[in-house]
């Protein structure tokens, strides 16, 4: 059988340099039914959400020029061949009647010239059908199947066209398949259409069955992993370190909500780029060495593998190694750049704490950790109003730059570990005391919803990431203290995404109290989606 760590080859990313303090934006770069039943059987399927999570319909997308002539029927041809290529079997094989389907869902429309085009998902069967009605014959519908989210759809155009008959209003296509766990992964399906005697054509937003998305964390889960490649190993527009976030995010879902679905991505993220860069995920950014290893350290919480673990030590000591005296301490941000900043230290902290807490009679790790705390706290980057700067300045002082999300956050996360590791009171007395500056800032929490600072319209910048870290690292101190004192702010964030800026796929955009934003590319806001509703699902 073919499984899903049965992948071909990897890609390695590359960056493009970055400068002190600035925020750049960072990239690096069918089976047999019955084979597809018997993994199901492997893979259960998750319960049907609950009423809410059924969007309301969506009015039609932009429009495009159908092809004339000879031009469409050589379209026509080329779509068929596709189709016929692409044929997906799950519990059932493409190209099934829907009058054989055991449920009618409609998550979206979308509405062309009087005509009213619907997407039927039929959530028992993970198969879709599209339907076109209030037309005339010779009328057409088709249904387009995407594997990254609605970014493409190439191998998946005009699946099932068909065109309305002699003496009817309406027709459909017959049901195909959402998902293809053996080759492409998880999928979503629209429906397109067109009148018969005009040329545009309108499509609804895309949607999936529920498989997978049982609650609000698996369903950001599942949307997530429409934007993982599995030709890398990485998450769409192969970003470094915020693949390691992304993944991160995954992991922490299937430790929280017990959907165990998409584990087999960190073995092939492992496998296809442990021999990228420096190597055992290490590179010249110290902070992105220092996120891959809380990536792996989660890793082998979710599946006792060694390897995870003997990585993240090797990252830890990769850092290590740029300790140096400037300031008095602390971890330089990058191999070649001596700015000491907050977000490499704070990862520093933590990522030493933890190897600590899982490693038996461990001292080396304990004793760098205490003393990236130590170093920390007395550097200057927290000020006043208990809010961290991005880092110091060349006289070695708070540079009173932006305070960004992550920077109240991963200190959280840090604290946490170092508690567990020492017993300290004094460091959850601090944790505390940052805690309540960042959730009660107005200037983070305009509204009482956080906002990034200098928050844009984009999901693949830096920026896009950051929230998903805050949440995390505030959901890891307030799942260790007893009065889960943060479970109420956590909550009223997920409400407000979940309410504000989800689309009917799952696809989360850049701002949680809205208006929703669906960008082109870039999968930080999906993942600080799911970090965010991992955090409030584990409070």
């Amino acid at each position: 059988m073919t499984t899903l760590s049965e992948m071909p080859s990897h890609h390695t990313p590359r960056r493009p340099g970055r400068r002190p303090g600035a925020r750049p934006r960072r990239r690096a770069a069918g089976i047999a039914a019955a084979v597809a039943a018997a993994f199901l059987l492997a893979v259960p399927l998750a319960p049907a959400p609950p009423a809410e999570a059924d969007a309301a319909p969506t009015s039609a997308t932009p429009v495009r020029t159908a092809p004339q002539g000879a031009a469409a029927a050589a379209d026509a041809t080329q779509a068929a061949r596709a189709a016929a290529a692409a044929e997906i079997c799950d519990i059932y094989c493409d190209a099934r009647d829907p009058g054989t389907a055991a449920g009618d869902r409609v998550p979206v429309t979308a509405t062309i010239h009087g005509r009213t085009l619907r997407l039927h998902v039929s959530d028992p069967d993970v198969m879709g059908w599209g339907s076109i009605e209030g037309g005339q014959p010779g009328d057409e519908v088709w249904l387009d199947r995407s594997f990254d989210g609605g970014r493409t759809w190439a191998s998946g155009s005009r699946l099932g066209a068909t065109t309305v008959p002699a003496g009817s209003t309406g027709w459909r296509t017959q049901m195909y398949n959402v998902d293809d766990w053996a080759n492409a992964g998880v999928g979503a399906l629209r429906a397109c259409g067109k009148a018969g005697d005009r040329a545009e054509i309108s499509c609804t937003g895309w949607a999936r069955n529920d498989r997978n998305a049982g609650s609000r964390s698996t369903a950001a889960a599942t949307a997530l992993m429409m934007l993982w490649d599995r030709d890398t190993g990485l998450f769409e527009t192969n970003g470094w370190w915020t693949g390691a976030n992304a993944l991160t995010a995954v992991i922490d879902n299937a430790r929280i909500s017990g959907m165990g679905s998409y584990r087999y991505a960190i073995a092939q993220t492992y496998d296809k780029n442990v021999n990228a860069r420096d190597g055992q995920f290490r590179n010249e950014y110290l902070d992105d060495t220092g996120w891959w290893g809380l990536a792996w350290v989660a890793a082998y919480d979710l599946t006792g593998d060694s390897r995870y673990l003997s990585t993240a030590r090797a990252d830890a000591d990769h850092m290590r190694a740029y300790w140096t005296a400037k300031c008095g301490g602390g971890v330089q941000w990058n191999t070649g750049i001596a700015y000491k900043n907050a977000i490499t230290n704070e990862l520093y902290v933590q990522l030493n704490a933890a190897l600590h807490n899982r490693i038996p009679g461990d001292t080396t790790y304990l004793q760098r950790a205490q003393e990236g705390w130590d170093w920390f706290e007395a550097s200057g980057m927290i000020n006043s109003g208990n809010l961290v700067n991005d880092g110091l300045n060349d006289s070695c002082v708070n540079n009173g730059e932006p305070t960004w999300t992550y920077n109240q956050g991963v200190v959280l996360g840090a604290l946490t570990e170092l508690h567990r590791a020492t017993g300290d009171a004094a460091l959850l007395e601090t944790a505390r005391d940052l805690a309540d500056a960042s959730t009660g800032s107005t200037y983070l929490n305009p509204g009482g919803i956080l906002r990034e600072v200098n928050e844009g319209e984009d999901c693949g910048s830096d920026g896009a990431s950051f929230k998903g870290a805050y949440v995390r690292g505030l959901g890891k101190l307030d799942a260790y203290l007893a009065d889960r004192p943060y479970g109420a702010y956590l909550d009223r964030q997920a409400d407000a995404a979940y309410g504000n800026d989800r689309d009917a796929l799952g696809m989360y955009g850049p701002h949680w109290a809205g208006p929703l934003v669906r960008p082109a590319t870039g999968h930080g806001c999906q993942h600080g989606a799911l970090d965010l509703m991992n955090a409030a699902e584990a409070g």
